[in-house]
């Protein structure tokens, strides 16, 4: 690790969790240069639904290299952006009855929701966005400012204007309707509150607890939106791509956005982003939001053989809900172990955690897995969440076995702590 500590930024993260040099990674598994072997529950932050180096994505980006089709493309015509949207459209959009136009932005969730907050703007041509409590959008300057928590919200990120906050979903209890109190300061004119261009929302916080939003308050936020003629925005950078169950995570609330942000997974672990956008909403002018690398050839070869082999039915969707019960039940016999620690679990599909309300409890327990060759991070504004993140197709052997090393990893900080 001296080459990282003598030469890398002090602005390295992850590494300082996870401090080995991996090495290689085939599905769940990563191993170190030693070769010594661990599961992994983090899947790149959600950029590895179908795991480390699927075999349909590995094998068509070797051929496409050996080939030398173009790997570098910005935003011209190509045979392998062709492909990726012909599929996108016929496994994605059309059985879902969406009619979605695609921008490719520059590859990283980040980008994806500048460009949406961008044109939300340039359509209805007013400045206000809004975002929720314990929201988590990117880490450039016009993510930042939808960002909730307050250790990204210093003042050196830069201006945080045009933005206003409201309560998420059970953010100030459960017997308040927080879209009644969104609502109460959109009628009111003496609230402070410009009428927003558009309103940015996950369906299930991820960084930001694994808050997860009900079909009802989705459903209210939906119409509200339609009423007062603002632009609804998913982020579904993290818990969409099948990781709530259905592809998108917004499916279920039966609800239809204006614009989602796509990135992470749908590139089978290669930076891709995509923003879809209601043609209605496709406002630019040519050239005018754009990136050097919006073009990701080997990422659109990737994610066409990857949408084949898991969207062609619904089988994935099925299987997320068989191991999301397997999770739960894990999760929940802690809980139940440890009343003292009156912890909670949270989350759908396979995006899990469980909420441990003492200070640094978390964060002993993902560093006591890392020591027993599990990888796995926590969230929330105070780190107070352990967070597991599967690929959506691990093994059922795999799973168990992650499972029993989180268990005997929560099991030994709890004993400390009671």
């Amino acid at each position: 690790m001296k080459v990282f500590e003598k030469h890398e930024s002090e602005v390295r993260g992850y590494i300082r969790s996870f401090p080995v040099v991996f090495d290689k990674a085939i599905g769940a598994e990563l191993f170190d240069e030693d070769g010594n072997r661990y599961i992994d529950f983090f899947a790149g932050a959600g950029t590895l639904n179908y795991g480390h180096n699927p075999d349909a994505a590995v094998e068509a980006s070797i051929k496409y290299l050996q080939d030398r089709r173009i790997a570098h493309g910005l935003d011209k015509a190509t045979v392998a952006k062709q492909k990726f949207i012909e599929v996108f459209v016929k496994y994605i959009l059309e059985p879902r009855g969406y009619d979605y136009k695609m921008q490719f932005t520059g590859p990283t969730g980040t980008n994806c929701t500048e460009a949406a907050m961008k044109l939300a703007r340039q359509v209805k041509g007013r400045a206000n966005i809004v975002a929720f409590t314990n929201g988590y959008h990117g880490h450039t300057m016009g993510a930042l400012a939808v960002t909730g928590n307050e250790a990204y919200r210093d003042a050196s990120y830069g201006s945080r204007g045009a933005v206003s906050f409201m309560p998420f979903d059970g953010f100030l209890g459960a017997d308040i309707d927080t879209i009644h109190v969104f609502r109460r300061y959109l009628e009111d004119h003496g609230s402070g509150m410009e009428t927003p261009a558009a309103v940015i929302v996950e369906t299930v916080q991820g960084e930001g607890g694994i808050n997860v939003a009900s079909t009802e308050w989705l459903q209210k936020l939906a119409a509200l939106c339609k009423e007062f003629d603002i632009l609804l925005i998913i982020d579904d950078i993290q818990v969409g791509n099948g990781r709530t169950g259905k592809f998108f995570s917004f499916e279920e609330a039966g609800i239809e956005p204006d614009m989602v942000c796509l990135s992470k997974s749908i590139g089978g672990g290669n930076p891709m982003a995509v923003l879809l956008m209601k043609p209605e909403a496709d406002v630019w002018s040519p050239g005018e939001h754009t990136g050097t690398f919006r073009g990701n050839s080997l990422a659109f070869v990737a994610a066409t053989e990857l949408i084949q082999q898991y969207w062609a039915d619904d089988s994935l969707t099925a299987e997320v809900a068989r191991k999301s019960s397997i999770m739960m039940e894990a999760l929940n016999g802690l809980r139940d172990e440890f009343p003292a620690l009156n912890c909670k679990v949270r989350g759908r599909g396979l995006v899990l955690g469980i909420e441990t309300p003492v200070a640094g409890f978390s964060d002993k327990v993902a560093a006591c897995a890392f020591e027993k060759k599990l990888v796995c991070e926590t969230c929330g504004a105070d780190s107070q969440v352990n967070k597991l993140f599967v690929a959506l197709n691990i093994e059922d052997e795999m799973l168990r076995e992650g499972l029993e090393i989180f268990r005997e990893a929560f099991r030994e900080v709890a004993r400390e702590t009671v």
